[in-house]
């Protein structure tokens, strides 16, 4: 299932699950590790682990049998449903005998996690959740109310992915326009004087320099490309992406819209409305008048495809792209050469900033052998850090991890700096009604007159 409908089923448990979640909180709460004595399952002590994500399943089995071999333990994974998650470990915390000791979940799910008792203030004793190992998106993720309460495994952010081949032209074309105007006559502006050659070491020089500026700062910086470059024969525009996804927007208002802090749980610490959301919102507007992207005729699926048969030079996306890219470049269904940079600023004087959403691992309150749940879940994100991504294509959120992919090291630099989502759960929806502002907002609708509105919404949910 897509980030998207995960993040719709997450909101909809919120209205669905409260009353469950907060008549279970008396009964588990936050307590002290005190291990019960070991279940025997074949002499060994055994946990269980649940998951959502079959692309994981190859990697727990392995995690699991070799943790096993070393602690002489038992570790069962098992993928369950996504659909009513969180309340499916609850019913199994109240009611069976086989309840996952140990869980991966989205850490915008945390808080309603924590308070119903099923997760627990982690035990750490491997001390590896630090920022040594993390960054501090990832552990902004897992803190709930200055506690962390789960062990970052992957996340999920977006970066500017560009079309190398496309930009090596413009600068090709920028530095011969160069030259050009350099070998224009005084009485004929914008003639060349006949006889006059091209100095080819000079227009090599030129070319180099500027494919190094070529990687936007700014979107005035693509704006720019956009207006000095003469489109190779198919090229139908500068830049598309999916406007209609809040993953691929958020990063226009992120510095400056705040709903709960860096750690996205406190209700005090939100501001929505102010002047420099309204500029950034002013700036995505405009957007829509130079690059006519119809919101309702785009997916993230076409716009990647788009990009593949070269029609584009700059998109935005997901850590996904990055085997996509290179699986159509093996499969030479992409001849083109490409790259991945961070994500440029709004404008000269305005920052951007990435959203992101981290899975971890959490410890269930409910669980009698914490101390083992504890272990496999540091086990999983420091240990098999290295080998998540390719045995399942997440993107490991530890900082040791995929350190000779470069273009997954890109994606990393943006998550470090990126806004995790929220984890209140008066603000479950947040993204939802976000996604719609900036909807109304492309297609022309008042940005000042829905930043009010939404904060109003906000703050109503959250008293």
């Amino acid at each position: 299932m897509g980030l998207k409908k995960r993040l719709t089923a997450a909101a909809a448990v919120v209205v669905m699950a409260a009353s469950v979640f907060f008549a279970s909180m008396l009964g588990a709460g936050e307590t002290e590790d005190k291990d019960m004595p070991v279940t025997w399952y074949g002499q060994k002590e055994t946990i269980h682990f649940w998951y959502y994500d079959e692309a994981l399943t190859n990697f727990l089995n392995s995690a699991a049998v070799a943790f096993g071999e070393r602690e002489g333990v038992r570790v069962l994974p098992e993928l369950v449903s996504e659909n009513e998650y969180l309340e499916a470990i609850n019913r199994a915390s109240l009611d069976s005998g086989q309840m996952p000791d140990a869980y991966i979940i989205s850490h915008n799910s945390l808080e309603k996690a924590y308070l119903a008792g099923l997760a627990a203030r982690i035990q750490d004793a491997a001390g590896i959740c630090n920022e040594q190992n993390f960054p501090a998106a990832a552990l902004s993720a897992v803190t709930y109310q200055e506690k962390l309460v789960g062990y970052p495994l992957f996340f999920e952010t977006s970066a500017l992915v560009y079309n190398r081949t496309y930009l090596e032209e413009w600068a090709a074309q920028s530095a011969m326009k160069d030259l050009l105007n350099a070998g224009e006559t005084e009485d004929n502006p914008g003639e060349q004087s006949e006889g006059i050659p091209i100095d080819e070491e000079l227009l090599e020089v030129k070319t180099e320099e500027y494919f190094r500026n070529a990687l936007p700062d700014t979107m005035d910086d693509i704006l720019r490309i956009a207006d000095t470059f003469d489109l190779p024969m198919g090229v139908e525009g500068i830049m598309k992406w999916d406007v209609s996804d809040i993953l691929y927007n958020y990063w226009f208002v992120g510095n400056y819209m705040i709903v709960g802090g860096d750690a996205g749980d406190d209700p005090e610490h939100i501001d929505i409305n102010n002047p420099e959301t309204i500029q950034c919102l002013d700036v995505y507007n405009y957007l829509n008048q130079f690059f006519y992207i119809e919101s309702d005729k785009v997916n993230y699926d076409s716009v990647i495809q788009d990009f593949c048969d070269g029609k584009i030079v700059f998109t935005i996306a997901t850590t996904d792209v990055v085997k996509k890219l290179a699986d159509a470049e093996a499969e030479a269904r992409f001849g083109f050469g490409y790259g991945i940079a961070p994500m440029p600023d709004v404008s000269e004087e305005l920052e951007g900033r990435s959203m992101s959403v981290t899975n971890v691992v959490a410890i269930n309150g409910y669980s009698q052998h914490k101390a083992l749940a504890n272990r496999f879940a540091a086990y999983l994100t420091d240990e098999c850090a290295d080998v998540l991504y390719s045995r399942t294509g997440r993107v490991s959120a530890n900082l040791k991890a995929d350190a000779d992919n470069y273009d997954l090291q890109v994606f990393k630099k943006e998550y470090a700096d990126s806004v995790p989502l929220p984890k209140m759960m008066e603000t479950a929806n947040f993204w939802l009604q976000l996604e719609a502002l900036f909807s109304k907002v492309w297609n022309g609708a008042d940005a000042t007159e829905l930043v009010e509105e939404l904060e109003e919404t906000i703050a109503i949910q959250v008293q």
